[in-house]
């Protein structure tokens, strides 16, 4: 029976809060697998420019390429060391001739293989959020454009306030997500970076060839070179757990306004049970809204211990780095799972539009009070426009009457007739710029794709 303690390694659980196909690109096997290609390259790269034998070079990349170890074989060494790069060498070492083994990992210090490999994985990691980024955008720039006209409340302090429409909804949803697009393009080059600096960043071992290697070695794996180590520099990585954190929190945004426009008493969405295969009992819960905002809570504290993590002390740290270790995967496994239930959750939600409209009928169409004072304002002084609006507002809730309706019957003659009061009375009219918005939202998407 599976002892996992977190969630995120659960067998029950794990599904529902991570993204299995991110979740691999950070496990231990694809960081071993990333160790290995990094000492590959080094290897290559120092053996076409004599620094070690060319022969000794293509054996350890190839060597390296093939190697198979087990987790278990590496667990002594991460005992011993706190890492597990020295057994991993040692292993590697092992497959090898006496002659080229010596020349494993040669100039290159345990940081400099970890951080590197970091960084690929994280390359992957960078297009699979992508990928999924410009999914989400897709599902809800549709669900913009289709329900453009679909008038509903649109509320604040949690009161019905004037009319929007759920295609305003959808857009206001989507800029955010066309922002943390960008942000991770911009992100990027800060992030996939080469590490490489030897015992204390200064690449003594190998003489004036250090800057060389590394401009070569970030040529070989495809990483942008560093102007100097960054060992204690961890600024990039925590930009990049902010960003996490941002995504989540755009994501755990929408889902609440989900949750809200869920409830029975309001019910103008609801998350589609059937592509979830809801409770029998209680299929209306919104599960995948509620697992997106418990991730972004989650993330949110999270993120605070990475700028701890910021601390590292002189040339190499004793702490910060494992503090990485137990935060950044564990915000980046819960944004990818929230990413994962954001795109199922736009894509199969069910819009109940007529009980929008019904909604607002229920209020007494108090949220036209607003378009009323500016209408009246034409043909009177705005000051006693409101004070029969409000008049109005309170002899509507009292008599359970629509607000236009009693506005009319208490308008003098003089004024009455001049007012569209069939126009007034419905709440698409009173829109604003809500498509020029839509459109321009839509316009900015369609650029970024």
């Amino acid at each position: 029976m599976s002892e996992a303690t977190s969630l995120l390694d659960s067998p029950l659980y794990s599904e529902l809060f991570t993204d299995a196909s991110i979740k691999r690109l950070l496990s231990d096997e694809a960081r071993i697998r990333a160790m290995l290609s990094v000492e590959a390259a080094l290897a290559r790269v120092e053996g076409k420019r004599g620094i070690i034998p060319p022969d000794a070079a293509v054996q350890i990349s190839d060597a390296a390429d093939e190697l198979e170890v087990s987790l278990d074989d590496l667990v002594e060494g991460v005992m011993n060391t706190g890492m597990p790069v020295s057994a991993l060498v040692n292993a590697l070492q092992e497959s090898l001739a006496d002659d080229a083994a010596e020349f494993v990992h040669w100039g290159a210090t345990t940081q400099d293989i970890m951080d590197t490999a970091l960084a690929l994985q994280l390359r992957e990691v960078l297009a699979a959020f992508a990928a999924r980024l410009s999914e989400l955008s897709a599902h809800l720039a549709v669900r913009a454009d289709q329900h453009r006209a679909d008038v509903m409340a649109g509320r604040t302090h949690g009161q019905q306030a004037v009319p929007v429409t759920f295609g305003l909804k959808c857009a206001t949803w989507l800029t955010p997500i066309l922002r943390h697009e960008a942000r991770l393009q911009e992100l990027a080059p800060r992030l996939l970076v080469l590490q490489f600096g030897g015992s204390a960043g200064t690449l003594a071992a190998l003489g004036d060839k250090g800057l060389e290697v590394t401009a070569a070695l970030a040529d070989e794996l495809g990483l942008a070179a560093p102007v100097i180590p960054w060992h204690s520099q961890r600024d990039a990585l925590v930009e990049f757990a902010g960003w996490l954190s941002l995504v989540n929190g755009s994501l755990a945004k929408m889902a609440q306004d989900v949750i809200l426009l869920a409830q029975s008493e309001i019910a103008e969405v609801r998350e589609s049970s059937a592509a979830r295969g809801g409770s029998a009992a209680m299929p209306q819960n919104p599960v995948m809204s509620e697992v997106i905002i418990a991730a972004a809570r989650t993330n949110a504290s999270l993120l605070s211990a990475m700028h701890h993590a910021l601390v590292h002390e002189q040339e190499r740290s004793t702490h910060g780095w494992q503090l990485e270790w137990l935060c950044l995967p564990q915000m980046t496994e819960l944004t990818a799972g929230a990413l994962k239930n954001a795109v199922s959750l736009v894509q199969d939600l069910e819009v109940d539009v007529d009980r929008m409209r019904a909604n607002i009928a229920h209020a007494n169409d108090l949220i036209m009070a607003e378009a009323t004072v500016l209408t009246l304002a034409n043909h009177m002084p705005r000051s006693e426009a409101r004070a029969l609006v409000e008049r109005a507002c309170e002899d509507a809730t009292n008599e359970n009457r629509p607000l236009v309706n009693v506005v009319r019957s208490l308008m003098p003659s003089k004024v009455k007739d001049k007012v569209d009061w069939k126009a007034l009375a419905e709440p698409g009219n009173y829109l604003g710029e809500n498509n020029r918005m839509i459109n321009a939202v839509l316009a900015q998407r369609g650029g970024n794709s």
